[in-house]
């Protein structure tokens, strides 16, 4: 760090922090007020409440905003904005009236029949799940905060009741997902750019092929965000089958295509014969992919944090333990609320790490990880699946990065060889330079018939080229364009998450019993 701007830093750091106490106790100092002649056990909970709120809003909203920002689609700035407002609605709006409590049927609350214990139980887990989110973002790794609850909630479990309160097969489908959701995020993400490189990218004409291809491109946007709002977004306000819900994202999708059809038209005589006058095509649909996903997952995963708290305000008003529980609408606003001041507090740390660390993405990158994100999710939903949207994201990012070193080929270095084995020569020196200046001012395909006619003209002895030259102009140089120290620091993240909020909450719950109980 530079020595001038440590001091400023230090001072942004503290600033932060303080904000993220004050939302703490204010929100606790709310629950003292309404229900501290109650519980004064409520009032802890919901400080560890607002904790876990913050840590999902400081992890989990990266994945929606981070390739958007990354590919400089929208300021930082604006990302936060949008993600803030967004996620908060999708909270309050959808995030339903009713939760379960025990996220993902890990355990089995049932074989927990004392309400004491099981208040306990989900107090360990919203503190462990936060710690583990808290460590993950100091260290720049985006995990599953679904996975950081289920772990917890397992570890509290154990320690209440024993091995036998756990779901077996439960943990087997998350264990599957660190490999499901990655792998299916990275290929179909990888199998649209490869998409988009052959319809637009290699072609001599950019201009032409982006009004072929860009409308489709963003009705099949339209038309999975719309599907994806429909199946998870509005989950709790309307049930939708998968049929009627890709109905309705069929019209936006045409609407879509219709309507950036003309956009191109009226565009395509200003525009440069250049990739960024395609890349800026996508800005727009990408600020709003970036606010639906922000909205679904506020819906979604706002559980996360609500879920154990409401169990906990059920179990202590009732004196019972039930499966599902109401949510009281101030540990609603609660989650929303602590998910938007996360973001912004501690967000952009996750937000740059997703958008710029892992690999380069430009808006067609981001579009096609944006689009991995929804595909996956619909598609893992309908077979059943076991899926986590932060490892699709992630994965998909990767399968980018991935596509392009395959890709990329280092044609300076192969041509670099090649006109140093003819520089002795005048008249085969000029002709080989002739050759690749032609050559790398060519498309893709037109590449691929030079190199076919180079083989002909090889073989009649009719270029100073080699057999051997021509074959490497085939091979492509693998670039590190997948930063390897942040993969594996994720990864291992991914693999520790449940064990490790586990046992922080297994520790955490025999330390709650035994302030309780002495």
């Amino acid at each position: 760090m530079n020595p001038d701007t440590a001091p400023a830093s230090s001072r942004i750091s503290t600033v932060r922090l303080a904000l993220a106490i004050l939302f703490v106790v204010l929100s606790t100092g709310y629950v003292w007020w309404q229900f501290g002649h109650i519980s004064l056990t409520l009032v802890v909970a919901a400080a560890f409440g607002a904790y876990m709120a913050m840590n999902i809003g400081a992890n989990d909203v990266a994945n929606n905003v981070g390739p958007a920002v990354g590919a400089k689609a929208m300021k930082l700035s604006t990302a936060i904005a949008i993600a803030a407002v967004f996620e908060a609605a999708g909270a309050i709006i959808a995030g339903g009236e009713v939760v379960g409590t025990i996220k993902g049927g890990i355990i089995d609350p049932a074989n927990i029949a004392d309400a004491g214990a099981f208040v306990w139980l989900m107090m360990s887990a919203l503190l462990a799940a936060a710690l583990w989110l808290n460590l993950a973002t100091a260290i720049g790794a985006p995990v599953s905060t679904t996975h950081s609850i289920v772990g917890g909630v397992l570890g509290g479990g154990i320690a209440a009741a024993g091995w036998g309160v756990a779901n077996w097969g439960t943990m087997g489908s998350i264990v599957a997902s660190w490999v499901v959701s990655p792998v299916l995020g990275g290929l179909i993400a990888a199998g649209l750019l490869y998409l988009i490189k052959r319809r637009i990218t290699y072609r001599t004409d950019l201009v032409a092929a982006s009004g072929q291809t860009v409308p489709v491109l963003l009705a099949l946007m339209a038309w999975s965000f719309v599907t994806y709002l429909c199946v998870k977004g509005l989950g709790a306000l309307v049930k939708l089958d998968i049929l009627p819900a890709l109905a309705i994202g069929a019209v936006a999708g045409a609407v879509a295509y219709v309507w950036v059809k003309a956009a191109i038209s009226r565009r395509a005589a200003s525009m440069q014969n250049h990739r960024d006058s395609v890349n800026r095509l996508f800005t727009l649909p990408l600020m709003a992919a970036a606010a639906l996903l922000s909205f679904a997952h506020g819906s979604n995963d706002v559980a996360n944090a609500i879920g154990p708290l409401a169990a906990i305000h059920d179990a202590l008003i009732s004196e019972g333990v039930h499966g599902k529980v109401a949510v009281p609408l101030w540990v609603m606003l609660l989650g929303a609320i602590g998910l938007s001041v996360g973001l912004a507090l501690y967000g952009p740390r996750l937000i740059k790490t997703v958008g710029n660390e892992i690999t380069d993405i430009d808006p067609m990158r981001a579009y096609c990880i944006a689009m991995a994100a929804t595909l996956t999710v619909i598609v893992a939903s309908q077979l059943g699946l076991p899926i986590s949207t932060t490892h699709v994201t992630i994965g998909a990012v990767f399968g980018v990065g991935f596509l392009r070193e395959y890709l990329k080929a280092n044609y300076q270095r192969i041509i670099a060889e090649i006109e140093a084995h003819h520089a002795a020569h005048e008249t085969e020196r000029h002709e080989v330079e002739a050759f690749f200046s032609k050559f790398e001012a060519a498309s893709r395909a037109e590449k691929s018939e030079m190199i076919k006619k180079l083989k002909r003209e090889v073989k009649a002895g009719l270029t100073p080229i080699s057999k051997q030259e021509r074959k490497s102009l085939r091979r492509y140089h693998k670039q590190a364009l997948v930063k390897r120290s942040i993969m594996l620091k994720v990864v291992a993240a991914w693999i520790i998450t449940v064990p490790a909020s586990a046992l922080m909450a297994a520790g955490i719950f025999f330390m709650i019993r035994g302030v309780a109980l002495g």
